[in-house]
C-alpha cells in the first residue's frame, strides 16, 4: 500500500476526547488505506476491500446489474461505477447517502417489508451481482454481535438466491467463525463455488471476513433441505 512508510501521526486534540475516540482517530490518521482513499476520492477505505476482492475473484467482469446492500457511505458503489461504468447500480441503506453519479440510492431498511419490492422495481432486471458489506451495530458482546450481523447476511443470501441471474455472484461480510452452517449449505446448493477471503485492506485486528459465492445455479435449486454435495467450498476462517 502506497504511503505505508510515512511517519506516525499523533492526535493533537485528545484533551477533550474519550480514550476510545482518541484510539479510533489515531488509527484513522495512521491508516495508509484511509490516506489513499482520501487521495483517490473514495468515500471510505472499504473501497479497497472490493477492489482487492475483484482482483482476486473477477467479481465485476461482465457485470451489468449490481445491487449494493448497506451502501453507505458509498465506497463500494463508487468502485462498481469506475470499474464497470456501463453497469446499472442500485444501493440501499437505512442511512442517508450523498448522491453518486449513475447509482440509484434507496434510503430504507433492507430488513423492512417494502425493501425487496423497491429494489426489484429500481433494478428493472435480475442482478448478476449482489454485494453486502452490511454489519449490525455492535454492542460489545462478541456472540451477540456475530448473531446480529449473521441475521443481515441471511437476509442478503436469500435476496441473492431469489433474484440473481443464473451465473451470478454474491459477496457478503461475515465475521470470524465464517458463515453459519445452514447458510453455507444454502450457498453451496445454489452456487458452484463458495470461498472465504480476507482482503489485505481488512484490518489485521478485525474479525471480518468475506464469503464469495460464484456461479449461481438458478432458482430451481433454492433451498436448504438437502445435502450440498454439488458445489465447492473452502474451509471456513
Amino acid at each position: 500500500m502506497r504511503g505505508a512508510g510515512a511517519g506516525r501521526v499523533r492526535v493533537k486534540t485528545a484533551k477533550n476526547r474519550s480514550a476510545q475516540s482518541t484510539r479510533w482517530l489515531q488509527r484513522q490518521l495512521n491508516d495508509p488505506y484511509v490516506r489513499q482513499a482520501k487521495a483517490e476520492g473514495w468515500r471510505s477505505r472499504a473501497a479497497f476491500k472490493l477492489i482487492e476482492l475483484d482482483e482476486t475473484f473477477g467479481l465485476l467482469k461482465g457485470a451489468r446489474t449490481v445491487v449494493d446492500l448497506g451502501v453507505a457511505p458509498g465506497g463500494w458503489a463508487q468502485v462498481v461505477r469506475k470499474r464497470v461504468p456501463q453497469a446499472k447500480v442500485v444501493g440501499i441503506d437505512l442511512l442517508p447517502v450523498d448522491p453518486i453519479e449513475g447509482v440509484t440510492l434507496l434510503q430504507m431498511d433492507f430488513m423492512g417489508d417494502a425493501a425487496e419490492a423497491a429494489l426489484a422495481e429500481a433494478l428493472g432486471d435480475a442482478p448478476d451481482l449482489v454485494l453486502s458489506d452490511m454489519a449490525a451495530n455492535t454492542v460489545g458482546h462478541a456472540q451477540t454481535d456475530h448473531l446480529r450481523t449473521m441475521a443481515l447476511v441471511e437476509a442478503a443470501v436469500w435476496f441473492a438466491v431469489e433474484h440473481l441471474k443464473p451465473g451470478g455472484a454474491f459477496v457478503a461480510k461475515v465475521f470470524a467463525g465464517g458463515t453459519d452452517k445452514e447458510l453455507l449449505v444454502l450457498l453451496k446448493r445454489n452456487f458452484t463455488v463458495v470461498k472465504h477471503a480476507k482482503p489485505p485492506a481488512s484490518r489485521k485486528g478485525s474479525s471480518e471476513w468475506y464469503v464469495i459465492a460464484q456461479g449461481f445455479k438458478g432458482r430451481a435449486d433454492a433451498g436448504v433441505g438437502d445435502s450440498p454435495s454439488a458445489g465447492q467450498a473452502d474451509p471456513q476462517p
